[in-house]
């Protein structure tokens, strides 16, 4: 579940620093680390172009509280909502047993920038949706 958790808010952060900085989604990559001694989440560019100077990440990275609060805000709602916040991991009519909460329109994103090829994802885990399951992680952030 951890692990989960912080993938999911990966892939938000990920949105919300493209957003903001004029990155391409598909430029930043992520790595995502859960230990016994603490958890973590790493952005880095993967690319040689223009989108992919440090310099640009490491700018975002000392406003990590409003791409904090900004990826939050966007994985409340997505427009796939209703049918996106009622996926279950467990559904026995679901091809992807591994997706919760995630569709096209909150949480994947391009397969080469993800660890996990956009499997191990729900955003009810992050942040409540309007399907309200209580298993959200940040409760009163916004």
């Amino acid at each position: 579940m951890t692990y989960m958790m912080l993938h999911s808010l990966s892939h938000l952060l990920i949105t919300a620093v493209a957003l903001d900085c004029g990155y391409n989604t598909s430029s930043i990559r992520e790595r995502i680390y859960v230990g016994p001694d603490g958890c973590g989440i790493l952005l880095y560019t993967g690319t040689s172009d223009a989108d992919g100077t440090l310099g640009g990440l490491v700018q975002a990275g000392r406003k990590i509280n409003r791409y904090l609060k900004l990826a939050l805000e966007l994985g409340r709602l997505c427009a796939n909502d209703p049918v996106c916040a009622q996926r279950s991991p467990d559904s026995p009519h679901d091809d992807q047993s591994s997706l919760g909460a995630a569709c096209h329109g909150c949480l994947l994103i391009s397969e080469t920038c993800c660890e996990r090829r956009n499997e191990y994802l729900d955003r009810s885990l992050v942040v409540a949706t309007v399907q309200n399951l209580e298993c959200e992680f940040f409760v009163e952030y916004l």
